[in-house]
């Protein structure tokens, strides 16, 4: 079972292991990523945004982020599952959790940059209502050929 708990000190080096784990299997880590992750607290929460991490079996399984782009706009990254759990749709609930969290906090709307190679990541993306957008020439990640939002 699942439990999706707000990001604490002591996950600190999750949030970032689950990431530079998942990246480097498809990617590999840009700068904005050891930004993001070797210091969320300044780049990520001290600016507004959220970090949630998912126990399973009271283990540290999965993250995300929201970074608070402005108004009720917040991009949805730094989501990661470990390898062995991957198989158990902790990402659909991570996902459906930050969609039900924008609605309750009544955000305008999610953004996320993705890659057009990980095709069951979109497809989840678009079964959860994100549609496709115009990605800007300034991405914040070289990897990313793709923007979608979820309009709240």
């Amino acid at each position: 079972m699942l439990e999706i708990i707000a990001f604490e000190a002591k996950y600190k080096d999750v949030f970032r292991d689950l990431n530079l784990a998942w990246l480097e299997r498809f990617f590999y880590v840009e700068d904005k990523d050891h930004e993001l992750l070797n210091d969320c607290q300044t780049h990520i929460l001290d600016k507004g945004g959220l970090i949630f991490i998912g126990l399973w079996n009271q283990k540290p399984v999965s993250c995300y982020s929201l970074l608070k782009k402005g108004g009720g706009i917040y991009e949805l990254g730094k989501m990661a599952v470990e390898v062995k759990h991957q198989s158990l749709k902790i990402g659909q609930q991570m996902l459906a959790h930050a969609i039900a969290l924008g609605k309750r906090n009544q955000w305008e709307r999610i953004e996320l940059y993705s890659s057009t190679i990980l095709k069951p990541a979109l497809h989840i993306y678009r079964k959860f209502g994100f549609r496709e957008v115009i990605l800007e020439n300034n991405s914040p990640y070289a990897r990313s050929d793709i923007k979608m939002e979820l309009l709240l």
